[in-house]
């Protein structure tokens, strides 16, 4: 059985997630989330893109039903007992199997508490859901209960994430070491993968973003990779991942030289992360840091080239994105706890002059501040 944290670690998550239904006053959870199932049990697939629930009354039992694939998953990644399987067929309705299970827990006019916000539940799926369970139970949604309770990262976890950390700074080293004149994107695509799977690492929950020339300027990842040219920019970013545990870093390197405004741009962002470093702090609020950014690239005549976001939490986190909640946004209450891990980006574009400057780091909340988990310079690096 390949579980990836002690018995110890998965009883005491166990026990908070059924704290917090006690105080919630929910007789069951049911979990469409992955990133819930694997944190709860190690349930590890992408078999979560067809309908799968796993079950967790206030008595303790859990109970995964899924489709015939994922059976040798679940007991080859889990420790989930009880298994169950829906049968694939014209007109199946896996919400039916769904209600025998919830039949046998004795949840007939209960309360139950449904994660809505999951990749696995479709809005057809939840339809189906909520229909099959009309005049059954009392239905809340809960797709925050595990989100926050996942937020805050134990020692074990932590040990995940600084080790997704250093095979990010490795993939860095390979960027540094192939963007060059005359090379593809591909291949600095290719080298960055390389260290990161021969470092015992994972695929990362969304594609890196690689973009040379005007493509520097995109903040998501698309098909087209160009070879770089003498006089460019290249803006990548990307996650060291372990265990499914993200580190992610993003930078934006002229090659040739660099233009003048490049320079400024970069200066800003390095003022603007060192900023919103010295806010990240245990009781400080979360949208404050985003302010701080915000405040920073204004003051500096960037307010058109910023985003209206600067980071969000990562952790263990499964396709199509890494970034989970919450996010660096004005106006965030969420309160910054030791344990928590953020990536902090300071993206500027600059579409009137077709130019792009990026700077991310992902920082561990510590009792009295941050630790920053990457340890490749800040510098700007022309090539």
């Amino acid at each position: 059985m390949a579980l990836h944290f002690s018995k110890e670690e998965f009883l005491k998550r166990k026990a908070e997630v059924l704290q917090s239904m006690n105080v919630q006053n929910l007789d069951a959870l049911l979990m469409f989330r992955q990133e819930s199932m694997y944190w709860l049990t190690g349930y590890d697939t992408f078999g979560y893109v067809f309908f799968q629930s796993l079950i967790l009354d206030r008595s303790g039992n859990i109970i995964l039903l899924t489709r015939a694939p994922d059976l040798r998953q679940a007991q080859n990644t889990s420790n989930i007992k009880d298994i169950r399987i829906w049968v694939d067929k014209d007109g199946s309705n896996p919400t039916d199997d769904l209600k025998i299970i919830l039949n046998e827990l004795n949840l007939k006019g209960k309360k139950l508490g449904i994660e809505y916000e999951a990749y696995g539940l479709t809005g057809r799926n939840a339809l189906q859901l909520n229909k099959s369970l009309e005049n059954y139970c009392n239905m809340e949604d809960k797709s925050d209960l595990i989100t926050k309770l996942r937020v805050v990262k134990s020692n074990e976890e932590i040990v995940y994430v600084k080790k997704a950390a250093e095979l990010a700074d490795k993939a860095l080293d390979e960027v540094w070491k192939h963007a060059k004149s005359g090379v593809s994107e591909s291949k600095i695509l290719a080298e960055m993968n390389r260290v990161i799977f021969e470092g015992g690492g994972d695929y990362p929950a969304n594609e890196f973003i690689i973009g040379s020339g005007k493509n520097a300027l995109l903040c998501r990842y698309q098909a087209e990779k160009q070879i770089l040219n003498t006089q460019d920019q290249l803006t990548v970013e990307w996650a060291g991942t372990y265990k499914h545990y993200h580190s992610a870093m993003f930078r934006t390197i002229p090659i040739g030289k660099a233009d003048p405004k490049h320079h400024k741009m970069h200066e800003a962002c390095v003022e603007a992360l060192k900023n919103c470093e010295n806010k990240l702090k245990p009781g400080n609020i979360i949208g404050e840091v985003f302010d701080t950014h915000a405040k920073t690239f204004d003051d500096l005549g960037f307010n058109k080239a910023r985003m209206n976001a600067c980071g969000y939490s990562l952790g263990t986190t499964f396709s199509p994105n890494w970034m989970d909640w919450p996010m660096l946004y004005t106006g965030n209450p969420y309160i910054i706890k030791p344990g928590n891990v953020f990536f902090m980006h300071m993206i500027l574009m600059d579409s009137d002059n077709q130019l792009a400057m990026n700077l991310g780091e992902t920082y561990l909340v510590t009792e009295n501040g941050n630790e920053r988990l990457g340890k490749q310079k800040l510098d700007l690096v022309t090539l």
